[in-house]
């Protein structure tokens, strides 16, 4: 996956390239997705019941916007619309102090059980709904929203310190997706587009007018 998939997507950050090569990602995936687990395709999770499956973006967006986020050993990290750990286990080999949210109850019990099993105990999870973040523990160097998102990003954007980032893949007024970074400096916030790559908007993050509780 390394050689064949990151690297040839300009993938150059040797810290991201390394926690790729050691976190095996089918260790966070069900049985069922296993053989799926280096495809370079979106997979869904199933989730509880009601409640929409979660697509995880392919691991050639993740580690671009890993890279994009600038990660350093220092930092504190969260990562919103966690799923069943990989993109936490990525993170939590790159900064100091990780915190994860995830709302699905189902995909809660997957990310805590298999962020055990890695032995990645040290890393804070909250059940919560991902808008809401992880205040209480806020403010961090970099958040990563594990999905694609259209809007409803303040509550997020404000748990930054100043100088901090925000990854993810958005969807743009146009219809167009790409990956983002939001920069916080002196309490303002911008953002840039760092490639162009798709996934589908979070239930979460969809704007209030579009948003259904399903």
């Amino acid at each position: 996956m390394v050689d064949r998939q990151i690297r040839t997507f300009d993938v150059t950050d040797s810290a991201v390239i390394d926690r790729m090569l050691a976190v095996p990602r089918e260790k966070f995936l069900p049985a069922s997705l296993e053989p799926l687990a280096y495809s370079d395709s979106a997979l869904l999770l199933p989730g509880a019941a009601g409640e929409r499956p979660r697509s995880l973006l392919p691991p050639l967006v993740l580690a671009r916007l890993l890279q994009g986020a600038r990660l350093l050993p220092t930092d504190k990290a969260l990562v919103v619309s966690a799923g069943s750990g990989y993109s936490t286990a990525l993170v939590a080999g790159l900064a100091a102090d990780v915190v994860a949210v995830e709302s699905d109850p189902s995909l809660y019990g997957a990310l805590r059980g298999s962020l055990d099993a890695f032995g990645l105990t040290q890393v804070r999870t909250l059940q919560t709904p991902l808008v809401v973040g992880a205040p209480n523990d806020a403010p961090f160097d970099v958040i990563l929203i594990d999905g694609g998102v259209a809007g409803r990003l303040d509550p997020l954007l404000e748990q930054l310190k100043d100088g901090g980032r925000l990854v993810t893949v958005q969807q743009m007024a146009d219809g167009a997706c790409k990956a983002v970074r939001y920069d916080k400096a002196d309490g303002a916030t911008g953002y840039r587009i760092l490639f162009d790559a798709s996934a589908p908007v979070l239930d979460a993050f969809r704007p209030v007018e579009e948003f259904t509780f399903s």
